[in-house]
C-alpha cells in the first residue's frame, strides 16, 4: 500500500468528523441539484464551519482532498461525480 493511502486511512479513522462533514456538505449539494461536485468548495465549507462553531478547529490535509471524492463516490455511487486528475488515491478506491 502507497505510505499517502496508509496516512489517509489512519487520518481517516482517527477523525470521523472529517468524513461527517464532508458527506454532509456533499450531500446538500447533490440535493441542491449540483452537477459536478468539487472537493475545493466541500473542504472551505468544513474549515468555515469549523471555525465560525468555535468547538472544534480541524486540521485538514489538503494532500487528503482525492481520497475524500473518491470515498464519496464510491459510497453514493448514483450522485453526481467530482471532478478529478489521476490519484495516488485511484489504487485505495
Amino acid at each position: 500500500m502507497c505510505g499517502t493511502n496508509a496516512k489517509f486511512i489512519k487520518y481517516h479513522k482517527e477523525n470521523p468528523q472529517i468524513w461527517n462533514q464532508f458527506e454532509k456538505f456533499a450531500n446538500e449539494l447533490v440535493d441542491a441539484g449540483v452537477d459536478v461536485l468539487s472537493v475545493n468548495r466541500i473542504y472551505e465549507r468544513i474549515r468555515w464551519e469549523s471555525d465560525v462553531s468555535g468547538n472544534d478547529r480541524y486540521k485538514l490535509n489538503n494532500n487528503f482532498r482525492p481520497y475524500y471524492a473518491r470515498l464519496y463516490e464510491k459510497k453514493h455511487p448514483n450522485a453526481p461525480k467530482f471532478k478529478k486528475r489521476t490519484s495516488k488515491a485511484d489504487s485505495l478506491f
